[in-house]
C-alpha cells in the first residue's frame, strides 16, 4: 500500500489483483485512529488474502472522514482528512464513517 500525505489529507492506494472485486473488501474504523483494510478473495485457496493496519498518530486524522473508492481496475483508494491543529473531535458535525463502499 502506498501512502501519500499532505497537509490537509492522507491518501492510500492499493492495486488489488483483479480476482478481487469491491464486495469482497472491508475497511474498518477502530479505536486509537486505525484502519483495518481486508481484501480476500474467498473462492481461492493461493494469493487471495491481503490485509493492512494503518495507524495514524493520536490526533492526526478525522476519522469521519474516511472515503474509499474501488476502481473498475482493482485499485483500491482511501482518504483521510487531517484535522486542523487544536479542532477537537467534536467540533465538525454528521460524524457518521461510511466503512462500506459500492
Amino acid at each position: 500500500m502506498i501512502v501519500q500525505s499532505t497537509t490537509s489529507s492522507h491518501l492510500l492506494s492499493v492495486n488489488l489483483p483483479c480476482v478481487i472485486q469491491p464486495e469482497m473488501v472491508t475497511v474498518a474504523a477502530k479505536k486509537g485512529d486505525k484502519l483495518d483494510v481486508v481484501a480476500d478473495a474467498w473462492h481461492m485457496e493461493r494469493d487471495c488474502h491481503y490485509e493492512w493496519q494503518i495507524r495514524f498518530a493520536a490526533g492526526d486524522v478525522d476519522m469521519s472522514t474516511v472515503r474509499a473508492r474501488f476502481g473498475q481496475d482493482a485499485k483500491l483508494t482511501i482518504e483521510v482528512q487531517r484535522r486542523v491543529p487544536g479542532q477537537s473531535c467534536t467540533d465538525r458535525l454528521g460524524m457518521g464513517f461510511r466503512h462500506r463502499y459500492y
